[in-house]
């Protein structure tokens, strides 16, 4: 296993420094629960996830603090591997 894999002390080490700035979801602007760790935050939608600016699929650097950012693991899933954040839609229309 390599240093550069999401089990490894680098990634670990990025993931306990993002977490640790309390920011809010990059996607929604939402507050996260950080008081959710352990085994329900891997199922739990406003758990915190690291989600990186440029999808790794896209050619992101897993290690770069530059592409890390703070999210929901619901908005972390919902935004999946596309490069561009929709904008939050309002819930009722303008008559």
């Amino acid at each position: 296993m390599t240093g550069n894999s999401r089990n490894g002390r680098p990634y670990r080490r990025l993931t306990i420094w993002q977490r640790a700035l309390g920011l809010p979801c990059w996607l929604c602007g939402g507050e996260i629960a950080y008081w959710i760790t352990g085994p329900e935050a891997g199922r739990h939608p406003e758990a915190f996830t690291l989600d990186h600016a440029v999808p790794l699929s896209h050619g992101g650097d897993l290690l770069d603090p530059a592409n890390a950012r703070t999210a929901h693991r619901r908005c972390n899933s919902a935004r999946g591997n596309r490069t561009t954040t929709r904008k939050p839609t309002r819930s009722s229309r303008r008559w």
